[in-house]
């Protein structure tokens, strides 16, 4: 009897310590369940320590952008080419990529056994002409007396204007090369020419050297005035028109900086690049003399703004990007002096005056709280 109680008794105690372990269980996962219900916790000492701030989103007017890309340019009449008029050999080349040149400097010093044969043809040219005038004048003299034939005066004449065009022409490419005529009609004779710059500027590019030999149709070098640079950029064929002259733009050299400039639509082209389909906008830069050591050919990325449109927006400190996937913290409650955040995802549209627009704002509640300071730290961990 005494051993049937105590089975009875043994058992109760079982049954009791079971309930009691069940009620403890529950009691513990509804705490877990309750704490992982949210995805950030902030005590309200955190809270004020870190200055964080709450807020909730805000009208606000965003611009409109076609997103565009190009380059630095110059204008054609700031680009020159240098080509020799005549071929020759290098005979001093000083200057290198990267120095300033001024328009009428020489550049290069060709020489050319060609150059002396010119100047002789022109000088002993030179010296027949006045005898050729002057039978010329002698034959129309005597035909107007009738004492000679007109064939002679014929012969006369074209043997007269023949060799002045011939000394014009010979004149003339001793200018273009460089060779004053006054002083080949003095004797002194030269093999070289001089090339100058066309255009003050920078040389860009050199491409000959000293003792090598330059044809008329080879490029010497290149020089690049930088002093009026602008954009050169391609907008894609659904865009173009809604870009218009006098719009605004945002570029940046995405291999350099991260910093922006501004600009101003120019020129918008009206033939289509069938290869890319895409349009040519020339862009003018804004403070052009202000803006930084601009490369002619630095690749840019640019937006131009077409027009503005309203939309609710959060502080751009509020999102927070993860991999491709950005993020906010939303208010969830507040339980025993702590903030209890929800990481919410969220598409982000353009950020203007430190507001970056939220597009699916429809998805929140007009009363929904964000973290607006604070976000990246807690997002990050």
């Amino acid at each position: 009897m005494k051993k049937s109680i105590l089975i009875v008794i043994q058992f109760s105690l079982l049954l009791i310590l079971i309930g009691c372990g069940t009620k403890e269980t529950e009691t513990l996962t509804s705490a877990e369940t309750t704490e992982a219900s949210a995805d950030v916790t902030v005590t309200k000492a955190q809270f004020s320590g870190a200055s964080m701030q709450l807020g909730r989103l805000k009208e606000a007017s965003f611009p409109n952008w076609v997103a565009a890309s190009g380059m630095i340019d110059v204008p054609p009449e700031n680009r020159a080419v240098i080509t020799a008029f005549m071929g020759g050999y290098i005979k001093n080349n000083p200057l290198l990529i990267g120095d300033a040149v001024k328009k009428g400097q020489v550049l290069i010093t060709l020489e050319n056994p060609e150059f002396v044969e010119i100047q002789q043809q022109f000088q002993e040219l030179a010296e027949q002409l006045d005898y050729l005038k002057s039978e010329y004048e002698r034959q129309q003299a005597l035909m107007e007396e009738n004492i000679t034939s007109k064939k002679n005066f014929l012969k006369a004449e074209s043997e007269y204007k023949r060799s002045l065009a011939t000394y014009t022409g010979l004149r003339k490419k001793l200018e273009m090369l460089h060779i004053s005529p006054e002083r080949v009609l003095q004797g002194a004779y030269t093999t070289q020419a001089s090339i100058f710059a066309p255009i003050t500027g920078t040389i860009a590019e050199t491409f000959v050297s000293k003792g090598s030999y330059v044809s008329s149709a080879d490029p010497i070098m290149e020089i690049v005035d930088i002093d009026h640079i602008h954009l050169e950029l391609e907008v894609f064929e659904k865009d173009m028109l809604k870009v218009k002259k006098g719009q605004k733009i945002q570029f940046s050299i995405p291999e350099s900086s991260d910093k922006s400039y501004e600009g101003e639509v120019h020129l918008i082209g009206n033939s289509l690049n069938q290869e890319g389909r895409t349009v040519t906008v020339h862009g003018h830069i804004e403070h052009e003399k202000a803006t930084p050591n601009f490369a002619v050919g630095m690749f840019i990325e640019a937006q131009i703004e077409t027009g503005s449109a309203e939309g609710f927006a959060l502080p751009k400190d509020a999102v927070v990007k993860l991999g491709n996937t950005h993020y906010v913290l939303q208010l969830k409650e507040q339980q025993n002096g702590s903030y209890l955040f929800d990481r919410v995802d969220v598409k982000p549209g353009n950020t203007q005056d430190g507001m970056t627009q939220i597009l699916n704002a429809e998805d929140f509640k007009n009363d929904a709280q964000f973290l607006t300071k604070g976000a990246f730290d807690l997002i990050q961990e």
